[in-house]
């Protein structure tokens, strides 16, 4: 019928069309088409109810992330090598796997609700997101290192000279000298010894690839960790709250002693400033003992502990800790 609706794909839009009539490079009108906005794609949440989470598709903070996702008892469905996003058993969440570089992008401009990256990528790309919360994972250092046979000592002493990275806003943000900056992809160790630059400024975790490559380090100018961020803190604050519970379980460990009620005082300054639970055993003037302590302390406080007279001690890991 005449100016009814055709069947069959839609025809593509005449190059006559007006201003509204814009299309993609195929002439689909179906198809989506970016808006003019330095070529990110304008997104939302997904259904009412629905958090949408970006996790790194690859490296060193995918394994953690999606690990601590199951100890926070969300049920994370396995992935397959292919997948790009699974859903969540237990919990209304959709998670998204993508480049741990994109993911502050990704949170700003609202095409998901959360996401867990590096501090360092957060603050290099400059994105308008909150940082809710630190993970305990991905641990590492932004750091500025010269060869060895250098002159220079302190990065105040790179005064004028040329620094390769690929932290570019960073290095131009920490570094307290004015360098002049050559932005390199890739293995940015070899650059001082192909002459490319005088000092490099780069991520460094135990600090073994700088010394392999004949490299030393001048200080650190950023700590860096996995660190969850949203561009909505209420909405995103039931996720984040389910996530700290575990991330602090993990920086603790429940401690469990018998002691004679002499020493009570000598374990109750060890535990400090967590305050220890009593309690009466059938032994007269014997009391067990039982606190929360910092993971860290542990091998410090056993044989404290010991010395002070306590006896059959134990210790737990610890799966959620509310404030």
């Amino acid at each position: 019928m005449a100016g009814g609706p055709t069947a069959g794909p839609r025809a593509p839009v005449p190059g006559d069309r007006g201003a509204n009539g814009r299309v993609d490079h195929h002439g689909d009108t179906r198809r989506t088409l970016a808006p003019a906005r330095g070529g990110r794609l304008q997104g939302g949440s997904g259904p009412r109810g629905l958090l949408r989470l970006a996790l790194p598709a690859k490296g060193r903070l995918r394994e953690p992330a999606f690990h601590l996702l199951e100890d926070a008892g969300l049920g994370p469905e396995q992935p397959g090598d292919r997948a790009l996003a699974f859903p969540c058993r237990n919990a209304p969440v959709e998670v998204l796997l993508v480049r741990a570089a994109d993911i502050p992008e990704y949170v700003q401009d609202g095409v998901v609700d959360c996401g867990i990256t590096g501090i360092d990528l957060v603050r290099e790309r400059g994105a308008d997101v909150h940082e809710l919360l630190t993970l305990g994972f991905g641990s590492c250092r932004l750091e500025a290192a010269v060869p060895e046979e250098s002159t220079v000592a302190t990065v105040d002493d790179l005064v004028g000279a040329t620094v390769a990275t690929v932290y570019p806003r960073l290095t131009r943000e920490l570094l307290p000298a004015d360098v002049t900056l050559v932005d390199v992809t890739g293995s940015v160790e070899i650059a001082p010894r192909l002459g490319l630059a005088d000092a490099i400024v780069d991520l460094v975790s135990s600090g073994n690839t700088l010394r392999t490559n004949g490299l030393r380090s001048l200080g650190v100018l950023l700590e860096s960790e996995a660190v969850l961020v949203a561009s909505d803190d209420e909405r995103a604050a039931p996720f984040a709250s389910m996530l700290r519970a575990v991330v602090e379980a993990r920086r603790h460990r429940y401690l469990m002693l018998n002691a004679p009620e002499s020493a009570l005082p000598k374990i109750a300054e060890l535990v400090a400033p967590r305050v220890p639970s009593v309690l009466p055993l059938a032994e007269p003037g014997t009391v067990a003992v039982h606190a929360l302590v910092p993971s860290a302390d542990v091998w410090r406080l056993l044989p404290e502990l010991e010395a002070a007279g306590a006896s059959s001690i134990l210790i737990v890991p610890v799966e959620r800790l509310s404030a």
